[in-house]
């Protein structure tokens, strides 16, 4: 009777999986799998005699939005009159939005003279004495949302609390380590671009400089890197197609993003509601931070130094070519920075700096305090030598003369171990050489275990040998004394240099002043104030 009725009626079935269903199924539960929902609501379209017209499905989407790939389409086509009818599994496969459910079920639908069907509770629209039920269920639903999507809040809280990395998606630089999702691995290749951002920073060149530079050498940006090395999808694949430069704004986030430090910084944004998309931006005071979660691919101070270099740079003075003293030379009058002077006459172009109050309001307000550039470089160069000598104390330097030793001491050791590790892995060799003669009867066994014998002694004195050359190292030279000796080894490096660069000028000095005839105030972070 029903099948008579229903015959000739356009159905369509709507098949959904969240991401709660994967885990089931993985469980064993698949009766949620768009298979088996697939087999469940074509039986009874064809039991009641209803035409298959098309089946819309939506793969991992959560039932709280209507902006679901599969959903949309079929909406499109309903307002288009290309069905009847729409067949679920139930009523929470078709939303668990109470919203929507009032807007497509209990408005939409009867305007466009469709039928809403979930077999597995009945649910149809049809049937005007179950609304009430259809819109409980729709209350039961959203709350089920509810506390699900608190639950899972909690439990991401907490796995952010202990070190937990959950993003989609891993920072350039880092892989998702295979046998724990949770944890990053370093990415060899885009660790090493990264590192080069940050050492060609430090050495003066601006953000769109570095990008333009990586450009050029056909280096691919983060996203199409990700894409086609490690082959991870990408969903918009229109604008990646788009974009193929590195920018400004790629450079910036690298060298602002603490991860590279080995720390994880999450729970910055969080949703609006849960029934919402939309996010924002937490407070710092929310934000969770874990140290130490994962291996650094730049150190802290290297990127303290970064952080605070990018505060410290004003755009006048960092426009001059070589950027050197960006956001570090101001005039000794009126304070202001300096700005880059350019020669008036032939192609000598940059020459040195000028006062920028004097240069763009006139002498009334301020004189010109002009330096050139290279007598500059050449004050600073000899300032820094002879400060940085003045923090060698006596006992620095026979801890330096110690550091040497030391270094020569662990390279003669590093020798004597490497000789040692090489005759260790000829025995192995001789070893399983041995093994497969015997296997092959190549040599009697009586043999084979004679070779073995000796083979085994000779391994346990050379490890005796390897054990007695690293013991005493270790006791000799403790790690307390060696940073020491490397602290006194790099100041020695600035005593020595012969050309300044962009580390040694933000690693050591707080400011330059520049008075009137071209003097010089240098004030060092670690307590000298010199004239020049």
């Amino acid at each position: 009777m029903h099948e008579t009725c229903n015959r000739g009626k356009k159905a369509v079935l709507y098949l959904r999986l969240s991401k709660e269903d994967v885990h089931r199924i993985k469980e064993g539960d698949d009766s949620a799998s768009i298979k088996n929902q697939r087999l469940l609501l074509t039986e009874y379209a064809l039991s009641e005699g209803y035409q298959i017209v098309n089946v819309y499905s939506d793969d991992d989407e959560s039932g709280l939005y209507d902006d679901r790939p599969g959903f949309e389409k079929m909406m499109e086509d309903a307002r288009l009159g290309k069905f009847d009818m729409v067949i679920a599994k139930s009523q929470s496969r078709f939303s668990r939005n109470m919203e929507h459910i009032e807007k497509y079920l209990h408005h939409d639908f009867p305007l466009l003279g469709i039928r809403f069907v979930g077999v597995a509770d009945n649910a149809d629209t049809e049937n005007m004495g179950n609304k009430k039920a259809r819109q409980i269920n729709g209350l039961v639903n959203e709350w089920y949302c509810e506390d699900l999507s608190d639950n899972i809040r909690s439990v991401f809280k907490a796995k952010m609390r202990a070190g937990q990395f959950l993003g989609s998606s891993c920072p350039y630089g880092y892989r998702k380590d295979p046998n724990n999702h949770n944890h990053l691995l370093i990415d060899a290749y885009a660790a090493s671009i990264v590192r080069r951002i940050y050492a060609l920073y430090l050495e003066g060149n601006g953000k769109s400089k570095i990008a333009a530079m990586l450009s050029a050498e056909g280096i691919l940006i983060p996203t199409h890197y990700k894409q086609k090395v490690l082959g991870i999808p990408y969903k918009n694949s229109k604008l990646l197609s788009q974009t193929k430069t590195w920018s400004y704004q790629t450079i910036h986030t690298i060298l602002g993003n603490p991860v590279y430090t080995g720390t994880l910084v999450q729970n910055k944004y969080n949703k609006v509601s849960y029934k919402d998309k939309k996010k924002i931006k937490l407070s710092r005071e929310s934000w969770i931070i874990v140290e130490n979660t994962h291996e650094p691919i730049i150190d802290k101070h290297t990127f303290h130094l970064v952080q605070e270099l990018q505060r410290q740079r004003t755009k006048s003075v960092y426009a001059a070519p070589n950027g050197l003293f960006s956001g570090k030379l101001f005039c000794a009058d009126c304070e202001k920075s300096m700005e880059r002077l350019y020669a008036r006459h032939g192609e000598r172009g940059f020459i040195g700096y000028v006062c920028k109050t004097y240069k763009k309001q006139g002498k009334q307000f301020c004189e010109s305090h002009k330096i050139l550039n290279e007598e500059l470089e050449q004050a600073v160069l000899a300032s820094l030598r002879q400060e940085t000598a003045k923090i060698l104390t006596e006992n620095d330097i026979a801890i330096l003369q110690q550091f040497e030793a030391v270094k020569m001491h662990r390279g003669d050791i590093s020798g004597q171990m490497e000789i040692l590790q090489e005759q260790v892995d000829k025995i192995e060799k001789y070893k399983k050489g041995a093994f497969e003669k015997y296997l092959d009867n190549v040599i009697i066994e009586t043999d084979f275990r004679q070779y073995m014998k000796q083979y085994e002694n000779q391994l346990i004195e050379l490890e005796r040998h390897i054990h007695a050359l690293s013991e005493p190292d270790a006791a000799e030279f403790p790690d307390t004394m060696l940073q020491d000796c490397a602290c006194a080894d790099e100041v020695m490096n600035y005593i020595n240099m012969d050309k300044l660069d962009r580390y040694m000028i933000v690693e050591l000095i707080d400011r330059i002043e520049v008075g009137r005839d071209g003097e010089l105030t240098i004030y060092y972070k670690f307590g000298n104030n010199c004239a020049r």
